[in-house]
């Protein structure tokens, strides 16, 4: 009787635990996004230099944005516990990763899609109006980078041809020696933030959206990575202005291979398998 209530207890705290609330909730979208056409490509094998470029470019504003709002927000009850960049951030690393492909004026030459702008304008309202929300979109991405890495950054290296690491520093974690231990941490320290039940319920709610802003993202990516191939097959090749390309400016050629990072997907982008999306 006594083990049976030990182990009753143990589901009961468990269950209640937001990291595992989370999985339960992104389960389906975490699917999806597995079975976008960029994460696919990564599954695959047949990752371009042009998607790999276009995807780090989308990273950086991502990033830029969630990075400064953690920053801001580092002393708040809802993000303190979370708050690891010395380990986790990202932002440098994809700037040099900006650099190397595109040169000193990298800024000047990147172009994202509608919906990277829109995901960066939801971490900067929730940033703003409720920092405690910041936790899905943090988790979601820095654990799904984390699972995924090391296999993406292969993955990667091979596809473009790359002979160095030179270009792929986004997917490395020099601050972190034990990946899993260190997704251990994250999950207690993310389990130990105080949270309203509505302020639990939102913070799920914020992780489905956080599944299908990178979900858009991705798409997004392929349709520009579509209306390029089809400059060049037209003979297009003079540059022209960057702009944001809006959706329905672009056309879909479902034939041409997509980048895909996690999450690993998390792999993990699965999760970058993502297996950018792994967590």
């Amino acid at each position: 009787m006594e083990t049976l209530m030990k182990t009753q207890t143990t589901a009961e705290v468990t269950e209640r635990d937001l990291s595992e609330q989370i999985k339960k909730v992104t389960k389906d979208s975490h699917v999806r996004a597995e079975n976008t056409e960029l994460m696919l490509s990564f599954q695959r094998g047949q990752v371009s230099l042009r998607q790999y470029k276009l995807l780090l470019s989308s990273l950086y504003k991502i990033y830029q944005a969630l990075e400064e709002e953690l920053d801001r927000n580092s002393d708040h009850p809802g993000v303190a516990p979370i708050y690891f960049p010395t380990e986790l951030a990202r932002l440098d690393s994809i700037k040099k990763d900006l650099e190397f492909f595109y040169g000193q004026d990298w800024r000047e030459k990147i172009a994202v899609p509608v919906a990277t702008k829109r995901y960066c304008h939801r971490l900067r309202q929730i940033g703003r109006e409720n920092p405690e929300f910041l936790v899905a979109h943090a988790y979601t991405r820095y654990l799904g980078d984390l699972s995924g890495g090391q296999i993406l950054g292969r993955i990667t290296q091979r596809s473009i041809g790359l002979k160095s690491n030179e270009g792929l520093s986004f997917f490395g974690f020099p601050g972190v020696s034990s990946p899993n231990l260190f997704k251990q941490l994250y999950r207690s320290r993310m389990n130990s933030v105080d949270l309203t039940e509505e302020q639990r319920n939102g913070v799920l709610e914020e992780a489905v959206r956080a599944f299908e802003f990178n979900i858009q993202v991705f798409d997004d990516l392929q349709k520009m990575l579509s209306v390029t191939e089809t400059q060049l097959q037209n003979g297009s090749t003079h540059s022209e202005p960057v702009k944001t390309l809006q959706p329905s400016e672009t056309i879909i050629i479902t034939s041409s291979p997509v980048l895909m990072m996690v999450l690993g997907l998390l792999v993990a982008l699965a999760t970058l398998t993502m297996v950018f999306y792994t967590l």
